[in-house]
């Protein structure tokens, strides 16, 4: 089998079979197959498309590419949730420990942030000794004995994707749906849960920008995952604005734990309660979705949600007395506030500047090697659709400096869109498929 006749015959919209796509990534996974040639191939893939069989293929092919973890050591349904990206996203830390509060497990391997979009492990180290570091004993011991555990992505899993994705970042093909979603559910695979949820951002802050192309990601993972065996679903969600109020690291997990304390509502809890419906009635924990949130929301109202977290800080080495006194999170030295200099109503917030504001803050890295600020971000006062006066507070800015805050204020003014007429309502859950 030569590498060079599977380029043409895909480069001519050919149909792959199964043993070439295992060459193939086999081969690349194990540096036989030089990047120039894979590069002509993910071209070739970007332009003439892949079957749904040719998907899932591929899929497997990067799955077994290394470890698959094997949960068979816990106990119970495991379940697993992936997002496809956006700003002030900490939906695991409110999704986690409501479902593990009703007996299902979640596996959690995450990565850190880069660039503007915050990662889940960056969040979780603001809270005081707590560490995502652990063998993989330690990690199955702390899903089955606490309900749920969040680690680091472990250095053998999906080996393929880590060399695919870099050379696409370089070659043009990021922005090819069979190649997003071999990527992403190649990783989900891996890791070896029964249930896969997945929250698919649609809109100006996330990658697929319009419903339609959110909705044909969705349904193709969904159809991969089933295939593979897995109880997968697809939630459609919002990206127009950020998600939530709260946007940097240690201001998102005070964000998460207002949540769960039951002081704050919105479409976090919204998202949240809508990923975990689907993950309980996958686990058989519930037969409709209406009943699977009003356990959800019982277990914000009677505390368990709550103390599910802080077993999970104290697990994993962190301080569990950050969920009664979130003083304890590392906190900026200047807070400052953006007024709005005009009157109307908000119209629009551009997702990706507020995490560029973020990101000049401090809040995020510019290399995998840069030093982020756990205390900085902003915490936005105005959502899209709220009445707005002149010198109204459009966020609070959480900076290290005067400076800094002065100047990130100029940048998140820039992010508001304020007009005369109110906008039209938009639900914030597009859709579920499963």
């Amino acid at each position: 089998m030569l590498m060079s006749e599977l380029i043409i015959k895909k480069r001519d919209g050919g149909e792959l079979t199964k043993e070439e796509i295992d060459f193939m990534i086999d081969g690349y996974t194990q540096g036989e197959i030089p990047d120039y040639q894979m590069s002509a191939m993910l071209m070739a893939i970007f332009f003439e498309g892949m079957t749904h069989r040719e998907t899932t293929d591929l899929t497997l092919a990067m799955r077994d590419s290394g470890d698959v973890i094997d949960l068979s050591a816990v106990s119970g349904i495991k379940a697993d949730k992936h997002s496809t990206g956006g700003v002030g996203d900490k939906t695991s830390l409110v999704l986690c420990p409501m479902v593990a509060a009703q007996g299902v497990k979640m596996a959690k391997m995450s990565g850190r942030g880069l660039g503007h979009t915050g990662g889940t492990i960056d969040k979780l180290e603001s809270i005081p000794g707590f560490s995502c570091d652990m063998d993989m004993e330690k990690f199955l011991k702390n899903v089955d004995n606490v309900g749920f555990a969040i680690a680091g992505q472990t250095a053998n899993l999906v080996p393929a994707d880590k060399k695919l994705y870099a050379l696409r970042d370089v070659t043009g093909t990021v922005n090819s749906r069979p190649l997003i979603v071999s990527s992403i559910m190649s990783k989900k695979l891996a890791a070896g849960a029964d249930v896969i949820v997945l929250d698919v951002k649609t809109g100006s802050g996330s990658f697929m920008k319009s419903d339609e192309d959110a909705f044909a990601l969705a349904g193709e993972m969904v159809e991969v995952g089933n295939a593979a065996g897995k109880r997968t679903i697809a939630v459609v969600t919002d990206m127009d604005q950020p998600l939530g109020s709260a946007v940097g690291n240690a201001l998102e997990v005070k964000e998460a734990i207002a949540v769960l304390r039951g002081d704050f509502a919105g479409e976090l809890l919204e998202l949240c309660l809508e990923l975990g419906a689907n993950i309980l009635i996958g686990a058989g924990k519930a037969d409709s979705r209406d009943e699977a949130k009003t356990i959800l929301q019982q277990s914000i109202e009677d505390g368990s949600a709550l103390k599910k977290l802080a077993e999970f800080f104290e697990a994993q080495g962190g301080n569990p007395n950050v969920v009664h006194d979130v003083s304890l999170l590392p906190q900026a030295p200047v807070v400052v506030n953006a007024l709005a200099t005009n009157k109307g109503y908000v119209t629009g917030i551009a997702a990706d500047g507020i995490g560029m504001t973020s990101l000049h803050l401090g809040g995020g890295r510019v290399t995998k090697e840069s030093v982020i600020d756990l205390s900085v971000g902003l915490l936005m006062k105005k959502k899209v659709g709220d009445a707005v006066e002149e010198g109204d507070v459009l966020a609070e800015i959480h900076a290290a400096s005067e400076e800094k805050a002065q100047e990130a204020i100029k940048m998140l003014q820039k992010c508001y869109t304020i007009s005369r007429e109110a906008p039209e309502a938009k639900p914030f859950i597009r859709g579920t498929l499963a």
